[in-house]
């Protein structure tokens, strides 16, 4: 056999043999692949086509049916939370326990906690005063980066919150219901990810439920919400999360409050795939967040919307899709 005959036959053994490797992680019996590339790709709003290029219809039915939140009718009861004085122990339950009550010194409002393990890194903000906890809206109709909205609120902390539909000359819209100041400010109908109403009453307590916006604001004294989910946490009980939750693992956040008052805001790095972090699935941020205490708890708007910044500067990593600084916001949750 010539050289460049044997060249060329080793070039085919090469391709077939990729090949063969690649049907077999794309359409073998191990899903892990499969769950990944199609999970990631449906929770993105340009990325679906990823999903679709390798997998039918119905193959990706299947994918998002074995991987989803399915989180209860059940409407949070406020009675049981009790907002008080926050007192230092000198022993605790857990090491989770610890980094929440221990203060920071010299900071009796919040500390944030880095958390790194499993293929994420995460950063929660525990505010300790929840009557500081206020939603706002981009005074220009969602063309804002959370650096801005902080600076022009007087925040030490702020962290994303809706998603958003695009508007005349691409200003940004919250999806959904959008409640400041005990009123309904707008409504753009439903979010299409579960969840229901994630806000807080004139008791500063946190309350989630899928009633009519209208109707949740005079029955439950509502001041600040939006509309967003899927639930992960109500009323101490996690929602049924089957596989990893069905949105794959990218940047996360959450905002959550514990029996005591204390608010949660969770927000995660991810997609930096050459350093390994891959993100958080619905699945971890829920588990995260009942390890720290959370008695409710809501997913809000991700990816590359995800992001906090606290004490003048930025605590995860922005996204660069829009420029230096992350995305521009429709509104932000903040701590003043």
């Amino acid at each position: 056999m010539k050289k460049k005959t044997k060249k060329w036959v080793i070039t085919f053994i090469i391709l077939d043999s990729l090949a063969i490797i690649c049907l077999f992680l794309f359409y073998g019996p191990f899903t892990f692949i499969k769950d990944f590339l199609v999970t990631n790709a449906m929770s993105t709003m340009s990325h679906k086509y990823i999903a679709r290029t390798f997998y039918t219809d119905s193959m990706i039915a299947e994918v998002m049916n074995r991987n989803k939140v399915i989180d209860g009718e059940e409407n949070t009861d406020t009675s049981v939370i009790k907002i008080g004085e926050i007192k230092e122990q000198t022993t605790y339950s857990s090491i989770y326990e610890e980094q929440i009550l221990k203060k920071d010194k010299d900071n009796d409002l919040y500390k944030i906690i880095t958390i790194e393990e499993d293929s994420y890194k995460a950063f929660l903000a525990v505010i300790y005063d929840p009557s500081r906890v206020e939603l706002v809206s981009s005074s220009n109709r969602g063309k804002q980066k959370i650096d801005e909205i902080a600076e022009e609120n007087g925040a030490v902390i702020a962290i994303n919150a809706s998603g958003y539909t695009y508007g005349a000359n691409r200003t940004k819209i919250p999806t959904g219901a959008f409640i400041m100041d005990g009123n309904l400010v707008s409504n753009g109908g439903t979010t299409g990810y579960g969840g229901g109403i994630v806000a807080f009453n004139n008791e500063h307590k946190m309350v989630l439920t899928k009633e009519e916006p209208e109707k949740a604001i005079k029955k439950y004294n509502l001041i600040d919400g939006m509309e967003f989910g899927p639930f992960l946490i109500v009323n101490g009980k996690i929602a049924n999360i089957k596989g990893d939750g069905g949105w794959g693992k990218a940047q996360r956040t959450a905002i959550a409050q514990r029996q005591d008052g204390i608010v949660l805001m969770l927000v995660s790095d991810g997609r930096q795939y050459s350093n390994g972090i891959l993100g958080m699935s619905m699945k971890q941020m829920a588990n995260l967040l009942l390890r720290y205490g959370a008695y409710n708890a809501a997913n809000l708007d991700g990816g590359n919307s995800s992001i906090m910044f606290a004490n003048n500067k930025y605590i995860s990593t922005p996204s660069l899709q829009e420029g230096e600084g992350g995305r521009h916001l429709p509104n932000a949750w903040i701590v003043k």
